[in-house]
């Protein structure tokens, strides 16, 4: 069932690790399938350098496993990946990691502002990565307390815990992730450099402004 979703979000959960946004077992992913609205999620508890697509657990929107082949339960985060599939349609697929400079902020509950014009492609509606208040991990506390968050941005973090992304499929959902961790390395030297002093940042309505050049065909 839903193969190439089981594929696709093994790869992405494996990529993450490879390329430090997620260690040992920490973080998860998922896609959700158009057609059967069935939401392919990561496992708990197993080492990706052990994961395969046989081991992704195929649920439904109220957390009920239709699939798991391996025997394994979902990863315990599953109610927030739900809640942010039901607060935006247009989120297909979320990657949510505890990458060390993003997570930084996350503790420190301080938003990422829009330093860079590239965080026009985020998804941000107040020029910037907002954080979600502190929920218990696992819990539907924490699940409830990200819909404000997704409701402004496509990325945002988690107090105290990590970071998440959405888009339309898991690839562009990890490069937000990706993006996330290195808007927050940049935000963390600029205050280093400046003395603490916070950076010049983004309007929002410059960032809403950026079009695909007109004079390139």
């Amino acid at each position: 069932m839903l193969e190439h979703l089981k594929k696709e979000v093994c790869q992405i959960a494996k990529r993450a690790q490879k390329d430090g946004l997620c260690k040992h077992k920490s973080g998860n992913f998922s896609a959700r399938d158009k057609e059967t609205g069935y939401v392919v999620i990561t496992p708990t508890s197993l080492d990706r350098e052990l994961l395969t697509p046989r081991d992704m657990v195929v649920i439904d929107m109220n957390a009920a496993i239709i699939e798991n082949l391996s025997g394994l339960m979902p990863t315990s985060e599953s109610l927030m990946h739900l809640m942010v599939y039901k607060t935006r349609e247009d989120a297909m697929a979320i990657a949510h990691t505890h990458s060390a400079f993003a997570t930084t902020f996350a503790l420190l509950n301080k938003p990422i502002p829009a330093l860079v014009y590239e965080v026009a492609t985020m998804g941000l509606t107040k020029a910037r990565v907002p954080v979600a208040p502190y929920g218990r991990p696992g819990t539907r506390a924490l699940a409830e307390s990200v819909v404000d968050a997704a409701k402004e941005a496509k990325c945002f973090l988690m107090e105290k815990h990590g970071a998440v992304a959405f888009d339309t499929d898991i690839y562009e959902a990890f490069l937000k992730a990706a993006y996330i961790e290195e808007l927050a390395e940049l935000y963390y030297r600029s205050l280093t450099v400046n003395g603490g002093r916070e950076p010049e940042i983004f309007a929002q309505e410059e960032l809403d402004s950026w079009q695909y050049p007109a004079d390139v065909k």
